[in-house]
């Protein structure tokens, strides 16, 4: 059954066992991990770094950017998580898959290889 709703709980440690309707946010380990909100079972691990997902925390709900595809997965849902309310979006086709994975490559590409320079700057 897909969700319309889902709650937050910041946590050290993401628990062996994720509830449904829980985002577990671990702040030590910049990780936020939820059940699939498509009802398929899936556990959904989003990084929370520069070049992957953002949280948003409003003292109340919370927010993920961007979206949430699971192109990998059978259920390929698409959706938001926008002050902890599930907004579902399309299914993207195959090429638009292949662009936004492009799109990620790049983007860290960009991203560590500034840090890399940086590092190597450094010594």
């Amino acid at each position: 059954m897909k969700r319309k709703m889902i709650r937050h709980k910041f946590v050290d440690l993401i628990p062996d066992m994720v509830e449904e309707g829980v985002i577990y946010i671990s702040i030590p380990f910049s990780t936020a991990t939820h059940k699939c909100v498509c009802g398929c079972g899936e556990i959904i691990v989003t990084p929370i770094k520069p070049t992957d997902w953002e949280i948003i925390w409003n003292g109340d709900t919370v927010s993920l950017n961007p979206s949430i595809g699971n192109w990998s997965l059978p259920c390929q849902s698409h959706y938001w998580i926008e002050e902890n309310k599930i907004i579902w979006s399309r299914k993207w086709n195959d090429l638009e898959i292949e662009i936004g994975r492009e799109k990620d490559t790049v983007a860290k590409a960009k991203h560590y290889g500034k840090f890399r320079r940086w590092l190597s700057w450094m010594k």
